[in-house]
């Protein structure tokens, strides 16, 4: 049905009048089959956990199903591929975690989010390396992500990312000044400082405070949470797999699992990393969730 994604069939009327036109009017049909189709990028109906094995459909570009498959090519086309990647439709999934609140102060840690869902979280860290390349494989793969960025790190180039907030990943902070060293070095007045000012930073070029922190290093402390909580985010977040030197480690196990926070870098070796992050997702079956829209802090 050249590619339609409704399940409704022909009615019998319309079968004797497909069956019964002239030539010229099959070629016309065959021709407008052709024809592309529009599909919107985000409108999707909710999934509940058990609806995802029961959906048909075809592996995305994502890596995992499309919400009733996604538009087969036509074999009629012959034109070159479009040079951008085709937008798909994304699954939906109704959240079955619910981010602890903040109490007494003191800001919630999260390294993997416990869910039944098939879904995995990429987060990318820094900014140091600013390449065309890593623009158009995020846009290629359809991958949304979580960008934590440095402001020393970004300062020369603030807009480059703006890029990857259109294919619809989101900025959040990773401090002013990247000192690893910040929970044993630094108390929680200048703690509080170096976040407020990626704070401002990104809001001035991006138009949204973050709402998440990762610590430089990885190291936190309960001034940390306490100062992050102060800067008006809603959580730390870290991670058990990371996807690195062109291969992927794991804290725990030796794959991906649904809820996994997985962390990358902007570096030289970009491309080297996504694609073994790629094939890891692929091969647990995961599909690519911003992490802020499953916890709701978007």
């Amino acid at each position: 049905m050249c590619g339609d994604h409704s399940a409704a069939s022909f009615s019998a009327p319309s079968r004797r009048a497909v069956f019964g036109v002239l030539g010229a009017s099959v070629f016309a049909g065959l021709t407008a089959c052709a024809a592309p189709e529009t599909t919107p990028e985000r409108s999707t109906p909710e999934l509940t956990p058990g609806s995802a094995a029961e959906s048909p459909g075809v592996p995305g570009s994502n890596g995992s199903l499309a919400v009733g498959g996604e538009v087969p090519p036509s074999s009629a086309a012959t034109a070159s591929p479009s040079p951008t990647a085709t937008k798909r439709i994304r699954r939906t999934f109704i959240p079955d975690y619910q981010l602890p609140p903040i109490v007494g102060g003191l800001a919630p840690v999260i390294t993997k989010i416990p869910t039944q869902h098939p879904v995995v979280f990429l987060t990318i860290d820094d900014g140091n390396i600013k390449t065309p390349e890593s623009v158009k494989l995020m846009e290629e793969y359809d991958y949304p992500a979580s960008l934590f960025l440095t402001k020393d790190t970004i300062a020369d180039n603030p807009a480059f990312f703006k890029a990857f907030h259109a294919q619809g990943s989101l900025v959040e902070n990773h401090t002013v000044t990247h000192n690893i060293n910040m929970v044993r070095q630094w108390g929680y007045q200048q703690q509080l400082n170096d976040m407020v000012g990626m704070q401002e930073f990104a809001f001035q070029h991006y138009g949204r405070r973050p709402t998440l922190f990762r610590p430089p290093g990885g190291a936190y402390s309960n001034a940390m949470r306490q100062a992050v909580a102060a800067a008006g985010m809603k959580a730390i977040v870290t991670w058990e797999a990371k996807a690195n030197a062109g291969k992927m480690d794991y804290q725990v196990g030796n794959s991906l699992r649904p809820g996994d926070i997985v962390l990358m870098h902007f570096r030289a070796e970009f491309a080297a990393d996504l694609a073994a992050f790629r094939a890891a997702q692929l091969a647990a079956g995961l599909e690519v969730v911003l992490l802020e829209d499953f916890l709701g802090v978007a």
